[in-house]
């Protein structure tokens, strides 16, 4: 496990990013005109957090997995986030969101930057990923009204390609594939597979491996 991981990361967030993955392993294809970095005016503003914590000896995220009532993206899994408030910033509101879905309040986070910013489609959503670390595992307790099921992620297991996989689906009648990190009998896919790609190729540009993390 590299310690010196957030240090790395707050450097390398400074310069230039990949983007919201568009053309690589992480984006569904085909895409049938879709974009993902030219979001609609009239897009709602929204914000997750992307947070390291220390945890059994490597470096975690957090994921949930979203109850069947909520109107956006049920059922599915997601980083912690929502939409931003009156008066919020991105970053305001990543945190807020995930204190109201995981608890922990009170425990240190620090920011380290932001990934791209990218539009889903599905929910008219122009989503900003921010990225945080903490020297701890937070006390998280989900909150039953906004999480079915709290997901402890190993960042190694996200770089290890052979999570990776790609399952059929459907666009306004249109067939295509739609490519998933498997976490046990759980997909990880569409706009939270393409935050976590871009986080995982950054991590990559770091020039560290899935044993190091």
């Amino acid at each position: 496990m590299n310690l010196r991981l957030p240090e790395l990361l707050t450097a390398r967030l400074a310069g230039p990013l990949p983007g919201p993955m568009v053309g690589s392993r992480f984006e569904p294809t085909p895409r049938y005109g879709r974009r993902y970095d030219d979001p609609p005016a009239d897009a709602r503003q929204a914000a997750v957090l992307v947070l390291l914590y220390p945890h059994a000896e490597h470096w975690h995220v957090p994921l949930t997995l979203r109850p069947a009532h909520l109107p956006d993206h049920p059922g599915q899994i997601s980083l912690p986030g929502g939409a931003v408030g009156p008066g919020e910033t991105g970053r305001d509101a990543a945190l807020r969101e995930f204190h109201e879905e995981l608890g922990a309040a009170g425990h240190a986070i620090r920011f380290l930057g932001a990934l791209s910013p990218i539009y889903v489609h599905a929910s008219n959503f122009r989503v900003e990923p921010h990225v945080a670390a903490t020297d701890r595992r937070p006390p998280m307790t989900p909150n039953p009204a906004e999480v079915d099921e709290l997901l402890e992620v190993p960042l190694g297991w996200l770089l290890d390609p052979a999570n990776l996989g790609s399952h059929p689906r459907e666009h306004e009648g249109h067939p295509y594939m739609a490519p998933h990190f498997q976490w046990n009998e759980r997909r990880i896919w569409g706009a939270t597979c393409m935050i976590l790609g871009e986080f995982v190729t950054v991590v990559e540009s770091l020039g560290l491996t899935a044993d190091e993390v």
